[in-house]
Parts: C-alpha cells; structure tokens; sequence
C-alpha cells in the first residue's frame, strides 16, 4: 500500500515553527517511503478563517520546499459528504439523535460531579424510539466496555478506556459536522495511512479510532509528535520564536537551515548535527524521533544557519539578497576588494540581513554612526589618532591599497602616536562604518578606496 500522509492546517492563524515541524516530518515521511504528501485546509471555523493566513501557510510551505503532492483539499467543500457519513452511522444504529437543551446537558454533567464521576452527557436519547421533531445534534454511540489501544509510532502503546468517552456530538443542530468526524471522512476518503500530528491531539484518537472501525474501516497508523518547548521549558510564545514562518525568512534565515533545524527538533540519525534535503528524503523515519519535548533555540538556528551560508555559492547568496532586501552586491563584489569583503562576511553572518548591515557603509557616503560609539570612542579618541592615521593612508602608495599593509600601517601609527592599536582602529571603524561590528579595518579601508576613506577619517 502506498503510503500517504497529510497536512491539515486551519487558516485561523500564521504558520509557526510547530506546524512547520510537523509538516516536515509528514513530507520526509512520504518521501522516505516512496509515498504521498496530502495537504487538507481545515476551514470549518468560517469566523475566524482568513484568506491572508491560508496565503502565508501555502508561502510558508512553498519555501520551505515541502510541496504537496495532491491538494489542497477544502473541508467546507465537503459538508455533503460529511452528512452522507452521518447517515451511514445513523442508518447502522451507531449513532442517533438528540435534542437535549444544554441547559439540561450542563445539568447532567453538575450531577455526576457531585457524584464524584467524569461530568459527562447522560446518554438519555441513545435507546429512544422516537426521532426528535425539533432541532437537534447527532451522537455517536461510544461503546460502553472495553478500550482503544493505539500504537503510537512515537509513543508506543496508548490505552484509553471507552467508559472513559462521552457520546460525543458529530453534527451540530444547523447540520454542520464537528471536528472529530470530518478529520475522519477526511483520512477515509483520502485513504490516509499515517498520522502524523502534534500530541496536543493524542486525546482526539480514540473517539477518532472508534468511528473508523463504525464505519467499517481500519483505523490508520497514528504518531504523535512532542511540544516545541521554549528555552525555560514552557509552551513556545511568540517572544521565544513562535512566529510566523515567513519572518524567519524575511530575517534571513535560509530555507534549507530552517528544514535542518526544525528536522532535528524531535528527530536524530546518530550525532549528525545538519541535514540537507537529500539526507533527510534517504534518512527520515519515526525510529529516530524523541518522546519528550524539543527546545526552540535561536542561538542554535543561527549557528545552523551560518553553516549553510558558509556553503552556499555567493551567486545565490547575491541573489536572495536582492530578492528579500532589494539590495543588489553584485557590481561590489564583482571587483576584487568586494569579493574579499564576500568572503569575509559569508565567514562570520549568521543571517542574509548581515550582508545587508555588513555593507550598508559601502553604499552611502553619509554614514549613520551609533551614538554608543560616539560617546564610548569617538568623544574619548586620542586628538592626533585620526589625522595621523589619514596622513599615513594619503602617503601609501596605489600598489600597496591591500587589506594587509592598510593593516600594518594602523599598527605602525598607533606605534609611531604612543598608543594601543585599538586607540586606532576603533575610532576609525566608527568613523568609516558607523559602528565597532565590521570586518577586517584593513579589508574596509582597501573596499571604500583612498578617497572614500580619507574623505570619513577627516571628518
């Protein structure tokens, strides 16, 4: 049997790193087995469904290079097909009406809490004769004994007791299907084979489970993934990186860092640290997923991130660049001072934007300078630092404008004052690029040029 898997995200909100993670982790496990990857929207909620954030899910996805393979699948195109399973359920004897207000329901429930039971519907329409006249839900007849054994592909063996489930409601009064019945047409009629979800959802499986053997079927293979936790342990919030997905590109991070970390939140192969998209289709099975929760840490996706900047072709760092920040470095590192100024910063950013604030300098003759390091170095430089600097740099002649000698003269002129090189260089790294974050001073001086550089040390 060709395995299939599906996604099924609501359009009530952003897709964040948990959904991301669990879409990879289906994705992966389509293409480790050969199979399929369905995406389903789950649009019921038509009050809080909006159109922007089904927009950023499918964005999100494309980037991240999980694309589906049948899809997407719209639960508010389907209603039909849900009642028609209703009707089976009910025709069967399986399931049945009910008109109880909920004002008598929450009385039901308040007596067995008093009795020091579950608070649960009473089931007093389940053997009645007469259909309701008024409106009414349809429930499902849980069995009364016995209990739901999944094999977790994560977890293992989970044991739910059926006295221990409500006759829970599958269509409401107005005829719409709730949750739990349309995810399980759904996974009928898309003849999904495995589950792969957020645990959150572990105790929506045995009323799941139960109305796939209702109506005839064997249930599919369930494996539920363990919470992204943040760095304290608690539930991921947005100020720990709970984000939309798309931010995490528009911040720079790369599509294939993204895939590795989050691969590696809940999933190992050995002591591997980054995975490319080809290891992870030859690699990616539930063997290797964790059962505790997974902690969501920035400093790792940025160290992660930066060793997929090391590898990649400047060609195609030059042009996500430009697609995302509208900054085009191909004419700087076109010559070879630029191309050194490339390299130097390929070796140490950790996101696209670093390209960005790592030569914002070069492409502006008026430098905005950090007023912490106005007042930390430039309001405390030694007077003479500066012009004795510029006057060094005016004397160095065309064919020794390199990264090392310009750096070997700063050395020489601090000497030359009575001072430290950093009474040299950190003023004029201020002076030159606005800030004391900048690569080699040698290499900036080298990329601005003589009359650039000189033009900033004497102003």
């Amino acid at each position: 049997m060709t395995t299939r898997v599906r996604f099924a995200p609501s359009p009530t909100g952003f897709l964040h790193v948990g959904g991301a993670r669990t879409a990879l982790f289906n994705y992966f496990y389509a293409k480790h087995y050969g199979g399929q990857f369905i995406l389903r929207i789950e649009d019921t909620d038509t009050e809080r469904n909006k159109p922007e954030f089904e927009n950023e899910i499918l964005e999100s996805l494309k980037w991240l290079g999980l694309q589906w393979d049948e899809g997407p699948h719209y639960q508010s195109q389907r209603f039909d097909l849900y009642r028609s399973y209703v009707q089976k359920l009910l025709d069967a004897g399986k399931a049945y009406r009910c008109d109880c207000s909920a004002e008598e329901i929450d009385a039901m429930r308040a007596a067995a809490t008093a009795k020091g039971q579950k608070p649960q519907y009473n089931r007093k329409c389940r053997e009645r004769k007469d259909a309701p006249t008024g409106p009414s839900v349809v429930r499902f007849k849980t069995p009364l004994s016995g209990e739901v054994l999944i094999n977790d592909g994560i977890k293992g063996p989970v044991r739910f007791a059926n006295e221990e489930c409500d006759d829970f409601v599958i269509l409401r009064s107005n005829s719409t299907p709730m949750y739990n019945f349309t995810v399980v047409v759904d996974d009928i009629d898309m003849k999904i084979t495995d589950v792969i979800r957020a645990e959150e959802h572990l105790n929506n499986t045995p009323k799941q489970f139960l109305l796939m053997e209702a109506l005839g079927f064997t249930p599919p293979r369930y494996a539920h993934v363990p919470l992204i936790l943040a760095p304290d342990k608690t539930k991921l919030s947005k100020r720990h990186g709970a984000v939309a997905v798309t931010q995490y590109r528009d911040e720079g991070y790369l599509a294939e860092a993204m895939l590795s970390y989050l691969a590696r939140l809940g999933w190992g192969h050995g002591n591997q640290e980054t995975f490319n998209y080809d290891e992870l289709v030859k690699l990616f099975d539930l063997s290797g997923c964790g059962s505790s929760g997974s902690v969501f840490d920035r400093t790792k996706l940025d160290w992660v991130n930066s060793q997929f900047i090391k590898a990649k072709p400047l060609a195609e760092i030059i042009s996500q660049v430009k697609g995302l920040y509208q900054v085009d470095l191909a004419p700087l590192a076109a010559t070879v001072s630029g191309e050194k100024l490339m390299e130097a910063l390929t070796e140490r950013a950790l996101r696209l934007k670093d390209f960005v604030s790592g030569t914002a300098w070069f492409f502006t003759d008026c430098v905005e300078k950090d007023p912490q390091s106005v007042e930390s170095v430039l309001k405390v430089a030694k007077p003479e630092a500066m012009p004795a600097l510029a006057s060094a740099l005016e004397a160095l002649p065309d064919s020794d404008w390199i990264s090392d000698k310009i750096g070997a003269l700063f050395k020489e002129t601090a000497t030359k004052i009575g001072a430290k090189m950093p009474d040299i260089a950190k003023p004029a790294r201020v002076l030159l690029t606005g800030s004391l974050a900048s690569p080699d001073i040698g290499l900036v001086v080298e990329v601005l040029g003589r009359e650039r550089a000189l033009q900033r040390l004497r102003s």
